[in-house]
């Protein structure tokens, strides 16, 4: 049996034990390169490790950190409540602002997973108090965190354009970030109006309280996010982050619904609730280092870790209240999962697997087959593990195909990406469960079933949609 085979068997059982098990899959795509490596190429410990990610790393860390800061210190809390201010009560709106807040926090570096875990609670809340679908809600919360989490200085824009330019593929982020969004748009559309959308048109909050996430859809123990979407679960996507940074939400000082102490007054809870929502200077300071942020990246070629880290680094200075408990907010189990499958494809790329994976593709004269079946694999993959982690193994094995210039690279990209990111909505990952976790309680089950069905459908349909429209015209 040829090394070849041997680390493809080793990256399938990467990803199914990881299915499978509670195995972190970032654990143990590093023990497959180890044994893989050492056992049959002979490769030494620096070896395997010169594959390790550490720019990756960077990013990762210091997106992570500056958003539990902002998380801390409020500002998130600020965005949220500005943002559902501004429909005036017109209930229609609301699951749109979902949409775009989550689309704003993953843009601008939370992971996914983290994102819709402050917001689905949120969410939710407004579904009790103006009757609207927990389905609807909850799959624009998650469309709107996959629409921002393919920009230039995002957690999964980060990830896909640095495999991009690491396999020296023509790249286009912008065109990336503005594909992934637009396609979350018309699916947000759809539903919108399949799961109740229309019969909100028109309706408005009328008096109804001033904070609706007040009824934010805990379970009976008080828990935002435990109820089916348990840390380490092998069946969500790796990221204990989502669950943390929910917590945290509690704790923080971030969009948890505000209230008053048990026994407090009503003018108690209301001085509370202003001062959660209140622009202070801490937080004017935090959106100043996020745009901050974004023009550097986007306009000056600044590397999006470093410059989070900066923005991290100057708010712990002024405010070091802010920063408690930020490092531990990090996300981790995401580093370690990117990192983990990184480190192993790029020892595969060392062995001349990749290289070989591309010319057989290649080798059956059918590169747009092989585009299509990637798009695939990419989708039922992310609907059960990690959307991170498949984006990282599967760009490299498209690499000699797309080489030979009879697929778009751009296109095919765009394409994997979008696949690989809408089945998010499945329950069975970590998007998924979050929303189902946070439903109300006498339509959980309801909640799982319709994001099941929907999940699935997103496995049969976005990649031939994604395919004929990215791939086939070859404009891209």
């Amino acid at each position: 049996m040829s090394v070849h085979v041997i680390s493809i068997i080793g990256l399938v059982l990467v990803f199914a034990i990881a299915t499978l098990t509670s195995v972190h899959m970032g654990a143990l795509a590093i023990v497959a390169a180890f044994v893989i490596g050492s056992g049959f190429m002979g490769q030494s410990a620096d070896d395997i490790f010169g594959g390790f990610p550490g720019d990756l790393f960077v990013v990762l860390v210091g997106v992570t950190f500056l958003f539990a800061i902002a998380t801390n210190n409020g500002t998130v809390n600020w965005l949220v409540h500005s943002a559902t201010q501004a429909v005036g009560g017109r209930i229609a709106l609301i699951p749109w602002v979902m949409f775009l807040v989550t689309a704003v926090l993953t843009a601008t570096g939370a992971v996914v997973p983290a994102a819709v875990g402050i917001i689905a609670p949120i969410g939710m809340g407004f579904c009790v108090r103006y009757r609207i679908n927990p389905v609807l809600m909850g799959l624009l919360i998650i469309n709107g965190a996959s629409a921002g989490g393919f920009s230039p200085i995002s957690i999964f824009g980060s990830i896909t354009n640095g495999v991009v330019a690491k396999s020296e593929l023509e790249a286009n982020p912008t065109l990336l970030f503005v594909a992934s969004f637009l396609f979350n748009v018309v699916l947000s559309l759809v539903v919108f109006f399949l799961f109740g959308g229309r019969s909100l048109i028109g309706r408005r909050a009328d008096g109804e309280s001033k904070d609706p996430a007040a009824d934010s859809g805990e379970d009976e123990g008080g828990s935002l996010v435990t109820a089916g979407a348990p840390a380490g679960d092998g069946k969500t996507e790796p990221g204990a982050e989502g669950g943390t940074a929910a917590t945290a939400t509690r704790t923080g000082g971030s969009p948890a619904p505000v209230t008053a102490p048990a026994g407090g007054s009503g003018a108690d809870a209301d001085v509370e609730e202003e001062e959660a929502v209140k622009l202070n200077g801490i937080r004017i300071l935090t959106l100043v280092g996020l745009v901050g942020m974004v023009v550097g990246t986007l306009f000056f070629e600044a590397d999006p870790g470093l410059m989070a880290l900066t923005v991290g680094v100057v708010l712990t200075l002024v405010n070091p209240a802010s920063a408690k408990g930020a490092v531990d907010a990090c996300a981790w189990s995401t580093v370690l999962l990117v990192c983990g499958i990184v480190t192993f494809v790029t020892m595969m790329e060392n062995m001349g697997t990749i290289d070989y994976l591309g010319e057989s593709v290649a080798g059956i004269n059918a590169p747009l087959l092989g585009a299509l079946l990637i798009c695939f694999i990419g989708a039922v993959v992310s609907a059960f593990a990690s959307t991170t982690g498949i984006l990282g193994a599967l760009i490299p094995l498209a690499v000699p195909f797309l080489q030979d210039g009879h697929v778009g690279a751009v296109g095919l990209i765009v394409a994997l990406a979008i696949s690989s990111s809408v089945v998010d909505s499945s329950p069975f990952s970590t998007s998924g469960a979050l929303v189902t976790a946070n439903s109300p309680k006498e339509q959980r089950d309801m909640v799982f079933r319709r994001l099941m069905v929907w999940g699935f459908s997103m496995v049969a349909i976005a990649p031939p949609v994604t395919w004929l429209f990215f791939v086939v015209p070859g404009w891209l």
